[in-house]
């Protein structure tokens, strides 16, 4: 009894955040007449999954009615990719920062914390210039190349953060055994990291696939990632609003970050307790 009030705040949470995806759930199950003529809140009485179908596979975005299936593509396209490099690049980087104390290694980490906290809009000019030299501007290999330069900073932090807490014994006892800079990494320090791997994959994951300014500005048509086909779809002024259909594509979008979440949950928290995200 003592703990009541704690689980009682702790469901009251819980409630608040999960009663906006109820309400999405929920008219995403209904037809369109009963969302016209009744209320928003109530349960669907004759609950179906067309209006997922029609957001899938039916619904017209600029100009195809193939649904969100070729832009769910798309996004996996990009966001395998852009998570590789900056996990890679970001782990490397880390660890080499990690193992160094002049005072330069200093100032290139500080150069990377303060990249960290500049807006992406900032800098979105410079980068479509640089993209635009390097022949990329309006492919997805150039929103590849955005993702990646974005995400560097912050990951780079999450494994210097790691790899500062492992006992230096470890790398003298491997250098003794006659392994290199690399050899270090890839058979002592990297298995060692894959808490920190799923808090970053966990984290670059959401915000490669969530993101929607960089998607819009570095890809072309037709290549374009799952939510700015999710915008165009919940944006269209041209006929009825299908709020069913519109609800159910929005679910649609969202079910490959809960399922990362779900799969990789035990060893996200094992990561934040690490110390991954402790400065």
């Amino acid at each position: 009894m003592r703990r009541f009030p704690l689980y009682l705040m702790l469901s009251i949470a819980a409630l608040a955040v999960l009663f906006p995806l109820l309400v999405m759930l929920s008219t995403s199950l209904k037809p369109l007449a009963e969302i016209n003529n009744g209320s928003l809140f109530a349960l669907p009485q004759d609950p179906g999954f067309a209006a997922w179908g029609k957001a899938w596979g039916g619904a017209c975005i600029s100009g195809t009615c193939r649904g969100l299936s070729v832009w769910f593509g798309n996004s996996f396209a990009i966001v395998l990719p852009a998570l590789f490099c900056s996990l890679a690049l970001g782990a490397l980087t880390g660890y080499a920062l990690s193992l160094r104390t002049a005072r330069w290694v200093d100032m290139l980490f500080a150069a990377l914390l303060i990249g960290l906290f500049i807006p992406p809009q900032v800098t979105l000019y410079p980068m479509i210039a640089l993209v635009r030299e390097l022949g990329l501007f309006g492919t997805q290999g150039g929103l590849v190349f955005a993702h990646t330069v974005w995400g560097l900073a912050f990951v780079t932090l999450l494994f210097r953060n790691f790899f500062l807490s492992v006992p230096r014994d470890l790398l003298k006892a491997a250098r003794i055994d006659g392994a290199g800079f690399l050899a270090s990494f890839w058979y002592v320090m990297l298995p060692l990291s894959l808490p920190v791997c799923a808090v970053a994959l966990v984290l670059q994951f959401t915000y490669i696939w969530n993101d929607f300014i960089l998607g819009l500005t570095f890809a072309g048509p037709g290549q374009q990632p799952v939510t700015v086909a999710l915008n165009v779809l919940a944006g269209s002024q041209f006929g009825p609003q299908e709020y069913n259909v519109n609800m159910a594509a929005t679910m649609i979008a969202a079910l490959p970050t809960i399922l990362v979440y779900l799969l990789s949950g035990r060893l996200f928290v094992r990561g934040i307790a690490a110390g991954a995200v402790k400065g």
